[in-house]
């Protein structure tokens, strides 16, 4: 059991409350998985500067005290300035060059550090803990932007440590969040190995997300990229994907695993349950459904 969470804003005025209204949701979820969790934001200016390439980084070993060695590490494998700050756990770095330069500077000065997300307008967090406590140690309060999407774990397939957090952000932009297990995820991870794809954990949801990215990257849409998803992956699932611009959710063909979703003029929401959405502007006037099993349901900025 795990608790998934997700807000697309479409009224520019409560971007200023992305983060305060994620939290929110992430809180109300904790008791559906508090072992660990991680959120995904786009469009923060702090974490991430418009315009800029931006990565996040786990288990880099680099403390307060050592962001301006890693921030001048990184600026001289790029060739050019790079911004570095800590939000808890996570070093957040950006530079006014595409993610993936950035990204391929990072992993020169940075090796064995597992990236958390990387792409324009996004910053990925992830830690272990009670929920409710990450959102505070995050600042996530104060964050904005126009979309964000959660996850509370409850470990089944792997260990709890920062690599088997969601979500799983493998693509530029690009994140998913799952609730259920895949039971044909290592002969799905064998054939994506055989094809050049590389994995840093052993969770199944990783398998998903590696599994949609390749589709992605081969010039499908996400809504062709999941249903070939359906078509493949064995198991019980709700999952949440999204990128910069839009956001997509698909439940197995028996639905078991909970899920809503609720749509109004101002945003589109969904959650494990209700109750994820009931604090957000507006609810009690919103369209509220449960999504049909093997649809995708998505939006676009």
């Amino acid at each position: 059991m795990c608790g998934i969470v997700g807000l697309h804003l479409r009224n520019p005025a409560l971007y200023p409350r992305l983060g305060e209204l994620l939290g929110g949701m992430l809180g109300e979820m904790q008791d559906r998985g508090a072992d660990s969790a991680g959120i995904a934001v786009y469009g923060d200016p702090t974490w991430s500067p418009a315009g800029h390439g931006c990565v996040s980084l786990l288990e880099t070993g680099i403390g307060v005290e050592g962001l301006g060695e890693a921030a001048a590490a990184v600026s001289g494998a790029l060739g050019g300035e790079v911004a570095a700050q800590l939000v808890d756990d996570t070093l957040q770095l950006s530079a006014q060059v595409t993610a993936e330069e950035l990204l391929a500077a990072t992993k020169g000065v940075f090796p064995q550090a597992l990236v958390a997300g990387f792409g324009e307008d996004l910053a990925v967090l992830k830690g272990v803990g009670a929920p409710r406590d990450l959102v505070e140690n995050w600042g996530l309060a104060g964050a904005s932007g126009w979309q964000g999407v959660g996850h509370t774990r409850m470990a089944t397939e792997s260990a709890v440590t920062p690599s088997g957090c969601h979500p799983y952000a493998v693509g530029p932009e690009q994140c998913l969040v799952h609730n259920g297990s895949f039971s044909n995820h290592a002969t799905i991870r064998r054939e994506l190995r055989a094809v050049g794809v590389e994995f840093d954990s052993q969770n199944d949801t990783e398998v998903g997300a590696r599994f949609v990215a390749h589709q992605l990257a081969q010039g499908k849409d996400i809504e062709t990229a999941l249903k070939e998803l359906c078509a493949t992956f064995d198991g019980f699932y709700t999952l949440l994907v999204s990128n910069r611009d839009s956001f997509a959710v698909v439940r197995d063909a028996i639905a078991c695993k909970p899920a809503v979703i609720a749509e109004t003029d101002d945003w589109v929401a969904m959650a494990s349950e209700y109750r994820a959405l009931a604090h957000l502007p507006g609810v009690e006037n919103a369209r509220i459904w449960e999504p049909e099993p093997e649809v995708v349901y998505a939006w676009t900025r």
